[in-house]
């Protein structure tokens, strides 16, 4: 039975991300998906269709989510963003003033900004772990803070792919007293209604859409020609069938694990595309949001191997990403899943999908989907 139209809605004047986002269901592209768009804070695009699963048994419904991956990181850089701005959180100060152990090893001049800005010298862990240890919050934080970093901090650029939402996430937990997904939840989730999870209740996994991994060579670790990369990648494995166990789901794992879809992730980051408003409650302030744009450090990034400029928490444009406006920042997920925010335009996108791409920051799909709204906002050509 074919899924090829999508559900939801779009204002008239994006009837062409309809358009775009039903090609993809009907070529095989997608298999299931999710889109929506914010402006000004309310929501002008909400698109879902296609099927949960690869067998396409279960519909891609209103409320079906899906592990993002690394778009969660947005959710722990968004969290931490909150804090500072509420004045519990420095940027500048060195991780050690919150969380004391981390100065072994010569870290004690590490920053915080440079825990979020993936230039902290710690992509992996030195130590072997297995991906059971992934769900020992504290054993993996420990083995963190012992550690050397491999290169100098704020020196280059390294992708943190799993070890970003521990360290930023224990460092929040130094500070509140809550974990990251506690803190996320009762700040942002709770309070918006939306439905993104760092830590997913039991009582939500029959809506979880199954991911199907990348095509073979396209997988985390299939091009890994360093060191460094193989040690991201391999200690441990990315296995895309452990997001389907309850296991990955209820472990807060804040820098891959989030589960949620592209209307929670745009109308979550609607706080940081509006100053710092979403649905008539201030999160932060219009400076607070700013913070997310400073750069801290651009260059060729050690792991992903490409040139890479990061503000605290974020991607920004320019790069590999140009982007029509220049106040705007992004990341995506492995396999696929995209969030951009422009606080010129006011604006945000999600998209979320289960049939993965070999990709670790967003593929064609989001960014045509991404295209045909920047058209229908005026920003590019027609």
């Amino acid at each position: 039975m074919a899924r090829d139209t999508a559900d939801g809605f779009t204002q008239d004047r994006f009837a062409p991300v309809r358009a775009a986002f039903e090609a993809n269901l009907a070529n095989g592209t997608d298999v299931g998906a999710s889109f929506c768009a914010t402006l000004e804070g309310e929501t002008v695009v909400d698109l879902w269709g296609g099927w949960a699963d690869a067998e396409m048994t279960r519909p891609w419904e209103r409320d079906t989510i899906v592990n993002v991956y690394s778009t969660t990181k947005t959710m722990t850089a968004l969290t931490a963003l909150i804090l500072a701005d509420h004045g519990e959180l420095d940027f500048d100060a060195p991780v050690a003033r919150y969380w004391p152990e981390f100065a072994a090893a010569g870290k004690g001049a590490v920053k915080v900004s440079h825990l979020m800005s993936h230039s902290a010298g710690l992509s992996g862990w030195k130590e072997p772990i297995t991906k059971d240890d992934l769900y020992d919050w504290d054993k993996v934080t420990a083995l963190l803070a012992a550690q050397a970093p491999y290169w100098e901090a704020g020196t280059a650029p390294g992708y943190h792919a799993l070890t970003q939402g521990y360290l930023v996430g224990e460092v929040v937990r130094r500070i509140t007293g809550r974990s990251l997904g506690t803190v996320f939840r009762e700040e942002v989730a709770g309070p918006l209604g939306a439905d993104f999870h760092i830590g997913l209740p039991a009582s939500e996994d029959a809506r979880v859409a199954h991911l199907i991994p990348p095509p073979k060579g396209g997988a985390i670790g299939d091009g890994a020609q360093t060191e460094l990369q193989a040690n991201m990648s391999n200690n441990p494995g990315v296995d895309v069938m452990e997001t389907r166990t309850r296991a990955w789901r209820g472990a807060e794992i804040p820098a891959a694990g989030g589960t949620g879809n592209a209307r929670s992730v745009a109308e979550i980051h609607a706080i940081l595309a509006n100053g710092g408003v979403a649905k008539g409650r201030r999160f932060l302030s219009e400076a607070g949001c700013r913070k997310a744009l400073e750069l801290q450090v651009e260059g060729q990034d050690l792991i992903l191997a490409m040139p890479a400029r990061f503000g605290m928490g974020f991607g920004l444009a320019g790069g590999t990403m140009p982007l029509p406006n220049p106040n705007t920042i992004f990341w995506g997920g492995y396999g696929g899943s995209l969030v951009i925010i422009d606080m010129d335009a006011r604006t945000t996108f999600g998209y979320a999908m289960n049939r993965m791409a070999g990709t670790t920051t967003g593929d064609m799909r989001a960014l045509g989907l991404s295209m045909a709204m920047w058209q229908g906002l005026g920003l590019i050509p027609a």
